[in-house]
């Protein structure tokens, strides 16, 4: 994760897509813009996912096994899945590295707080 957001910080400060800090305005009006970004992303993942059941339900109708319309469903939206995962993930990772975080130590610091709770 370390080396991801290494190249997220490079690639978005060459194509000037990283979020400003020269002053509170920029910062505050690029923040909110990667959040309605990152927003945006993360709803065309649910949309995707209407599309796997949808095409599910239709492979269905049509006479296939419940579990051969699903990978069939699976199968038709995995490629545009993996696109807007990686654009929600460069959007993550450039909230990340604005505010100096590191996504892989919060994220086992976090599974392991998830974990606490649950063992109560």
């Amino acid at each position: 994760m370390k080396e991801l957001q290494e190249f997220t910080k490079k690639y978005q400060k060459e194509l000037d897509y990283h979020i400003k800090e020269d002053n509170y305005d920029r910062s505050k009006e690029s923040l909110l813009m990667n959040h309605m970004l990152l927003s945006t992303e993360v709803a065309e993942i649910a949309e995707l996912l209407r599309e796997l059941f949808t095409t599910t339900n239709e492979k269905k109708i049509e006479g296939l096994a419940e579990i051969e319309a699903f990978k069939y469903a699976k199968g038709k939206i995995s490629d545009d899945l993996g696109k807007e995962i990686s654009d929600c993930v460069a959007y993550l990772c450039k909230l990340a590295n604005f505010f100096e975080r590191d996504i892989e130590k919060d994220f086992y610091d976090k599974m392991e707080e998830v974990k606490q709770r649950v063992k109560r």
